[in-house]
């Protein structure tokens, strides 16, 4: 393997092929490159390509070349265009901390002491930077999963293969504040840095709101399980219609006519949207702020409904079958609270509004839900609709649990 004596040897060749490795760089996942090609892009320069091929920058393989995997890997870092979900990094970023951790605690010499401090904070930093970019990588790679795999069976396992990484991912958040605030105390007793202390409070920010991007990831792996699931039933249902249809029983053998008969809908006809625009001089005035403001709030909760095609389904697919969990639709429970306490207010102007803990464990759900998924689905939507709430200053107690009373904003 070539190995480079110098930072000016690299940027020195780098830059002398800037245009290929530009192009090749681009076009990575779509095109196998030609010698030729290759060749057209440096200007016929024939030895600086074979230089290239020299110093392992790119790789020849009969007629093909490609980008060497290192530089490539240096180029996506950098950019931030990889869409690989690596945990294991972030393991070993974890170890490596403890290890210089337990280097500093043994250290006496101050210089040196200082040294390790110094890459501890890049270690820190590094471990921020590759959670939130897996957190990214993880949503744009269910999303893509679900919407762009054609087939069945691939597309459930990749869904559930992410669900896992996202599991990987949260268990890593969840070692990297134990080694924070429990494992490591000794170090942070003796490492009196202002820079470490402002680095480990945005780390500890930035792993929350990953926490709860988390949850979200969850969720949506869930809906679309069951999406799928639902549309597996539907395929299922016009088949049956179908084979009905095709031996001339479907009237004899189903409520067709039944249904039919009260059904009185106009197909072509659809639904005629309402349309009440407000001018842009009015939107400016103080007189429309509590409508900009009240639209603002029902948008926190509001979601988009998604209407995505599965894809085709083989006769094997139809006779697989498969059990997912029933998903618990945060917004709808959300929805179902803040109905109630609605209600309950326009019954009785003076009635206290019931806090949304006591809700969640009398509330009845489409299936079983224990005590502990109850308690979890509480912390749930308190983070993910915080703006919908108020938190007072009061706390009640159900069983073994301790609570703070939370109620409608």
């Amino acid at each position: 393997m070539y190995i480079f004596r110098s930072i000016h040897e690299i940027v020195t060749t780098v830059n002398a092929a800037r245009v290929l490795l530009t192009e090749m760089f681009e076009k990575r996942k779509t095109v196998n490159f030609k010698y030729s090609e290759a060749l057209a892009l440096l200007k016929d320069d024939e030895n600086r390509l074979k230089l290239l091929i020299e110093k392992e920058v790119i790789h020849q393989n009969g007629n093909e070349v490609a980008l060497d995997a290192r530089f490539q890997d240096f180029f996506e870092l950098l950019l931030e265009a990889n869409e690989e979900i690596n945990t294991a990094i972030i393991d070993e970023h974890i170890e490596y901390l403890h290890e210089l951790m337990d280097y500093y605690l043994k250290e006496k010499v101050p210089a040196r002491k200082n040294s390790y401090v110094r890459n501890i904070k890049i270690t820190f930093r590094k471990i921020a930077r590759t959670t939130i970019r897996n957190i990214m990588n993880l949503q744009t790679s269910i999303d893509s999963a679900f919407k762009h795999e054609p087939t069945y069976q691939i597309k459930i396992a990749k869904l559930e293969n992410l669900d896992k990484k996202r599991i990987n991912i949260q268990r890593l958040i969840d070692s990297t504040e134990n080694l924070i605030l429990h494992e490591e105390r000794l170090f942070f007793q003796q490492a009196t840095d202002e820079e470490l202390d402002r680095i480990l409070l945005e780390l500890r920010s930035e792993l929350q709101l990953s926490a709860h991007s988390l949850i979200r990831a969850q969720q949506d792996i869930i809906n679309y399980l069951n999406q799928i699931k639902s549309q597996v039933i539907l395929v299922e249902k016009i088949r049956k219609v179908k084979q009905l249809m095709d031996q001339f029983e479907l009237r004899t053998k189903s409520n067709l006519a039944e249904v039919m008969e009260n059904d009185h809908s106009v197909l072509v006809e659809g639904n005629t949207p309402s349309s009440f625009k407000l001018s842009i001089p009015y939107l400016n005035t103080d007189e429309a702020r509590p409508i900009i403001l009240k639209v603002r709030k029902n948008l926190q909760y509001k979601e988009i409904i998604r209407n995505n095609e599965a894809g085709a389904f083989s006769e094997e697919d139809m006779t697989t079958a498969s059990m997912y969990e029933e998903l618990i639709d945060f917004g709808e429970t959300l929805e179902s609270y803040l109905q109630l306490q609605a209600q309950r207010q326009w019954n009785d102007k003076d009635a206290e509004p019931e806090d949304l803990f006591t809700f969640l464990m009398h509330h009845t759900f489409k299936r079983e839900v224990s005590e502990q998924e109850r308690t979890t689905l509480f912390c749930q939507l308190v983070s993910l609709y915080e703006n919908m709430f108020r938190i007072s200053e009061d706390f009640g107690v159900y069983k073994n649990y301790e609570y703070v009373k939370i109620y409608p904003a």
